[in-house]
């Protein structure tokens, strides 16, 4: 993938800055602690999201959902039985992500180790 050096070296306090535009979209301290679930599992309940990110409360999980499908990094299938059930899982954009979050994760091994 070619990048455009000056894009990337734009003031990232610009509304036209990728990394700014990145980081809006998995910022905040949920976020990627949901994706990293989503990545796990591949398909997953909203409860079962609740006990696996530990201290979330029911408002956030919901609000950072909602913020995730929005920017397409996470798809929602409601079936229509009783009772209703919800699944989430990581979008192709979502999926897009995880080489993101597999580095970051080994930079912080990284780190822990010195």
């Amino acid at each position: 993938m070619n990048y455009n050096v000056d894009e990337l070296k734009k003031n990232p306090y610009s509304a036209h800055c990728p990394m700014q535009y990145a980081l809006n979209m998995v910022g905040g301290k949920w976020k990627i602690p949901i994706l990293w679930e989503l990545f796990r599992n591949e398909t997953v309940r909203f409860n079962e999201l609740k006990r696996a990110v530990h201290g979330i409360t029911n408002t956030m999980l919901s609000n950072s959902l909602q913020e995730l499908q929005d920017d397409r990094l996470v798809q929602r299938v409601q079936y229509n039985e009783m009772p209703l059930r919800v699944e989430y899982s990581l979008s192709e954009v979502g999926k897009g992500f995880l080489p993101v979050l597999l580095e970051l994760s080994k930079w912080g091994l990284e780190q822990m180790k010195s």
